[in-house]
């Protein structure tokens, strides 16, 4: 009687594997550089939530891989003789994961939004009078004065205007948006989110990509996959071992001391996908003691040893990192070390000494940490062992990377839930230039979080925007970083090279200034 049942059974099992094994083909399973908590990368900086951004949202302009401004969702741009109008005209078809159309409507309140937030958009925000739409497909941005890189701040790879639709843009640029609707080449499946474990992303039919053939961020965008899976596994030797057995196809940022592991592994490979150093920051918190001092920060800095925290993230071998005791990247035009011997001084002792005169007077620090990211948190627990050794009284707060992200917004003292120190990183290419550079920004409350203010950083950074020749910028560089070494906005840590681990069977991963997943498949 039971012999049907049995059979279609039978029969049926050999169909749900082979329906796995091809949903399992058309899906990019990650292991993120971090959890993800915010779905808003206009509220927050933290590179995870970027990397979302990059899947649910479209820019107006990007950057190719030379850092030359392409058009992206723009059709195209004018720009007036005077140089003070600009007219943008948005592609045909261009439509939100709710298959509303994108509007210009949409791309002002988007553009406005990010203009409160962003360091590069507050500065392009400064020079615009008004935002005005001519109709759905056309607007005009009038300025103040002429402003050659408008195009280029949008697009920007580090910090660009993600657009959003305008009921979601419209949203007070201190408060986050929950709901993560855009226009980009993936749409969030919020229903399947579990901070902590799990995030995924669907591939959006409705996206039309550009014909060019993609080159950095700028060109076709195509979602050659029917689902991105970021799957949090905060241990590094899971992760590796999750790579080395083919349960996973791609870990963004790859654990440095287990990458002879990986190399050694028939299912992955390891590349340097990232065409620019990390950089190490150490923050403070400007607005309360014991770092409202500027005697106890330079204090701190004279006890920092660069080569101590690079091998700590990426080993022994000084091929995997470098010094920079600057605030500008090593090998870029604005490279410089003027001033920086505080940042040579590498003593303890005389930190310690510092530390006496400065008028510290044991006020607790507190030093928040990553304990799910193996690099941030490695640069944090060199600092608490510096702190410990100068007779700071420091406490070691240890979370995941996103309660780390919201805690670090709270401008509250220690005894209410505030900070003393964070950790983070920045690519090279975010802090190439003074209008730019997140961590050098220095306008108060209007600042990052640690809110340095320091006038002279902020007349030289926009200074810098008037510049004409090279040996002008030089020298503002200069300053700049002499200032900075002066007022320790932050700390520089120096660089390292942060290696990706693919499963070989991931395709089109070429080279790029951010972590994206459009065009990357995977073969049979």
């Amino acid at each position: 009687m039971r012999r049907r049942p049995l059979l279609l059974g039978a029969l049926a099992a050999p169909l749900a594997i082979h329906d796995a094994r091809a949903q399992a083909a058309r899906t990019l399973r990650v292991i993120p550089q971090a959890n993800l908590t915010s779905l808003d990368p206009i509220w927050t900086t933290a590179v995870v939530t970027r990397n979302h951004g990059f899947l649910v949202y479209d820019t107006l302009t990007s950057e190719d891989a030379e850092g030359r401004v392409k058009p992206q969702m723009l059709e195209g741009w004018t720009v007036s003789d005077d140089r003070l109008s600009w007219r943008f005209t948005l592609r045909e078809g261009l439509r939100f994961h709710d298959n509303a159309p994108v509007r210009s409507a949409d791309c002002i309140a988007s553009i406005k939004r990010w203009a409160q937030r962003e360091t590069f958009g507050q500065i392009a925000g400064g020079a615009v009078e008004e935002w005005r739409a001519l109709d759905d497909r056309r607007f005009e941005a009038k300025l103040r004065r002429p402003f050659p890189l408008l195009a280029l701040a949008l697009g920007r790879g580090q910090g660009p205007a993600f657009i959003l639709p305008e009921r979601l843009a419209m949203t007070d640029a201190a408060t986050q948006v929950r709901e993560a609707t855009g226009s980009g080449p993936f749409r969030f499946l919020a229903d399947q989110w579990s901070p902590g474990a799990r995030a995924v992303w669907a591939k959006f039919d409705g996206y039309v990509p550009r014909q060019e053939a993609p080159d950095g961020l700028a060109g076709g965008k195509v979602a050659r996959v029917d689902r991105v899976e970021w799957n949090v596994i905060s241990d590094s030797a899971t992760a590796a071992g999750a790579m080395s057995n083919g349960e996973q196809d791609y870990w963004e940022y790859a654990a440095h001391d287990l990458i002879p592991l990986l190399r050694r592994s028939r299912e992955a490979v390891v590349e340097q996908r990232l065409i620019h150093g990390t950089y190490g920051c150490l923050r403070f918190n400007h607005l309360h003691a014991p770092f409202n001092n500027p005697r106890v920060r330079q204090a701190v800095a004279m006890a920092v040893d660069q080569r101590d925290y690079l091998r700590a993230v990426a080993g022994e071998d000084p091929r995997g990192w470098g010094v920079m005791e600057g605030v500008f990247p090593a090998g870029g035009p604005l490279a410089t070390d003027a001033g920086a011997d505080i940042l040579k001084t590498r003593s303890v002792d005389r930190a310690r000494a510092a530390l006496r005169e400065s008028g510290y007077n044991g006020e607790r620090v507190v030093l928040i940490t990553p304990s799910d990211y193996p690099q941030i948190n490695a640069l944090s627990l060199v600092t608490h062992d510096l702190l410990r050794r100068m007779g700071m009284n420091v406490e070691l707060v240890a979370s995941d990377w996103g309660t780390l992200v919201q805690r670090r917004a709270s401008r509250e003292p220690v005894e209410r839930g505030g900070w003393s120190i964070f950790h983070t990183t920045g690519s090279g290419d975010a802090l190439a230039l003074p209008p730019v550079h997140l961590f050098l920004r220095a306008n108060g409350a209007n600042a990052w979080f640690g809110w340095p203010d320091d006038p002279l950083i902020e007349r030289d950074r926009l200074a810098f925007l008037d510049a004409e020749t090279e040996a002008e910028q030089q020298a503002i560089a200069r300053r700049l970083n002499e200032q900075a070494m002066r007022t320790l906005p932050y700390v520089p840590l120096g660089y390292y090279w942060q290696p990706t681990a693919l499963n070989r069977r991931v395709t089109g991963a070429f080279k790029v200034p951010a972590t994206v997943f459009w065009n990357i498949g995977k073969s049979a």
